[in-house]
């Protein structure tokens, strides 16, 4: 072959080097490719299908129906309609302003919040208002403005306004109790939410018939209250006017069944409608009955001669030298009346409402250890466990920081903070002629489960002879004592009035205003219902006592109860 043929002749042959790395090169990439191919469709492909889905589907909280709260005698407190939730793609409205004016003439308030709304930014779905009642909601889905849609939805509404709205409490938007037997009981009420998935075509427009549930929401349970929600109603309007009349600040009533711990009503104003949330005063969203302490004034005297008639220290006819005052460290106790110095009975002095005698008698037949150890005994330090949020709990010093004027002070119910409940179940002891305090509470029955309710109950008075002295006490104090516009026509009445001095926000007691409070029962009746009313920053020359007549009559005659 010649010189210029071998110059011609192919650069590579199908043994050189420079081929099998050029052949080898091609089939990485090759193998590169096969396998980006078999990553996107088999490996990858599930991942890629949902974010496919996703990017033409929105998940909605599905809401489920929340537990329906009735009254003792079957009324419902609490319920759960149908309603409608409207909510817009905002890629799909052109005019934003116009479309929030025609929404607020049908919905109400300002053009303005809607607006917000309806100009979202990177999204196809916003919630324009939720939870419309349905009538309202057919308004707006007659207007047929452009992207504008909706969806079924649930609602709580209370049919009996403010009556016991402190007691059933708030929900929030999203059906989440939040004060009241709402939020104590909201594991019960709530359910499980479910998910609700929206088909979205092009530019996030829903698709016909493409809703559809991926998971059914659970409905909550519902439960049946101790309440009583006529009576409930009379109380509140009597304790307002008694507010009114007496020319308090505020006041709270409770009516309790001292033989099962049933609260039949129970109130403090101001009240609260969970229907209308345009204007709650403040104070109005728990029962101060319940989460707020006072101290009890004259009240608690009946804890401290129970406390002697246990002892055996004192019988009704025990005598005692009161002085017109007491000397106490740098302090005097005296009577809120001015009198003589005087002897007086045991029966006399509760009768009469004497600070002096009862220190006396308390410090001469007792001893304020003996005090101590039962005001302890009686739960009167502790709070109930009514079933409830934010229940307090009482104030009590160790017996053994007790200065002197302490010592007098807590024997007359200074000193010592409870809350009106309190001291309501202390006074349901002795009304059950039992000494046996059960535990307050609203929750009697929860039908849906069937699942049986059971309180406790605890023996708090030991020596039970000592009720009966103690009722025929509280008898005289209607009868011959303070508590005189407190008896209830036809039947025989027991109760103690109770006069408080309280503190500003400074720690002094404030002059010449004081908290009233009466609470009483009707002893050798068919039922043993305990009342307590108190009104809170009053002068001095009134009481609470025909408030609590007004109550225990309606009650006497609703129950029909009858003397024994």
């Amino acid at each position: 072959m010649s010189r210029d043929a071998r110059r011609q002749a192919p650069k590579y042959s199908f043994g050189s080097n420079r081929f099998r790395v050029l052949l080898g090169f091609f089939g990485i990439v090759l193998l590169l490719l096969v396998g980006r191919l078999v990553q996107l469709q088999i490996i990858l492909a599930d991942d890629y299908s949902t974010q496919a889905a996703n990017s033409r589907t929105v998940s909605v909280e599905l809401s489920p129906r929340r537990g329906t709260i009735y009254d003792r005698n079957g009324k419902v407190l609490a319920s759960d309609v149908q309603a409608t939730t409207i909510y817009c793609n905002p890629k799909e409205i052109t005019d934003v302003k116009g479309t929030a004016e025609k929404l607020a003439g049908v919905l109400g308030g300002d053009a303005s919040i809607y607006e917000g709304p309806l100009s979202t930014e990177n999204t196809t779905f916003a919630y324009v208002k939720r939870k419309v009642d349905q009538d309202k909601g057919e308004e707006v889905q007659a207007l047929g403005l452009d992207g504008i849609y909706f969806l079924d939805d649930m609602k709580r509404v209370y049919p009996y306004g403010s009556i016991a709205g402190q007691i059933l409490g708030l929900v929030d938007v999203d059906g989440n109790g939040q004060t009241g037997l709402e939020l104590y009981y909201d594991s019960i009420l709530k359910g499980e939410p479910g998910k609700l998935v929206l088909q979205q075509g092009a530019y996030g427009m829903p698709i016909p018939d493409g809703t559809e549930v991926d998971e059914p929401a659970k409905d909550g349970q519902d439960i049946i209250l101790s309440i009583d929600i006529d009576m409930q109603q009379y109380v509140e309007e009597r304790l307002a006017k008694g507010v009114s009349d007496i020319g308090g600040e505020d006041g709270s009533a409770v009516l309790y069944d001292a033989d099962s711990g049933d609260i039949i009503a129970i109130a403090s104003t101001p009240y609260l409608d969970p229907s209308d949330r345009s204007n709650i005063e403040e104070g109005a969203t728990s029962v101060k009955a319940i989460t707020t302490q006072f101290e009890p004034g004259s009240i608690f005297k009946t804890a401290s001669f129970c406390a002697m008639l246990e002892a055996g220290g004192i019988t009704a006819q025990t005598t005692v030298d009161c002085p017109v005052y007491l000397e106490a460290d740098e302090y005097k106790i005296s009577d809120a009346h001015e009198r003589a110095a005087t002897t007086m009975t045991a029966a006399e002095v509760l009768a009469q409402s004497s600070n002096v005698g009862t220190s006396l008698l308390v410090q001469q037949h007792l001893g304020f250890n003996g005090l101590y150890d039962k005001i302890r005994k009686y739960g009167l330090n502790d709070a109930t466990g009514v079933d409830y949020p934010g229940e307090a709990e009482g104030y009590l010093t160790n017996v053994s920081t007790w200065s002197l004027i302490q010592s007098y002070n807590v024997t007359f119910g200074q000193g010592i903070s409870l809350s009106p409940l309190m001291i309501t179940r202390f006074y349901g002891a002795i009304a059950s002629g039992a000494g046996v305090a059960h535990t307050p509470h609203f929750l009697i029955s929860k039908p849906s489960s069937g699942e049986e309710v059971t309180w406790n109950s605890e023996q708090i008075i030991d020596n039970t002879d000592a009720i009966a002295p103690l009722t025929d006490m509280l008898v005289g104090v209607v009868e011959n004592g303070t508590g005189k516009t407190a008896a209830v026509e036809g039947y025989t009445t027991a109760g103690k009035t109770g006069t408080a001095e309280y503190a500003d926000d400074t720690g002094s007691y404030v002059k010449n205003m004081y908290n009233l409070d009466f609470v009483g029962f009707l002893p050798n009746a068919t039922s043993n219902l305990v009342c307590f009313v108190g009104v809170n920053h009053v002068p001095y020359d009134r009481n609470t006592c025909e408030v609590f007549k007004d109550i225990m009559t309606e009650a006497s005659s609703r129950y029909k109860i009858a003397q024994k």
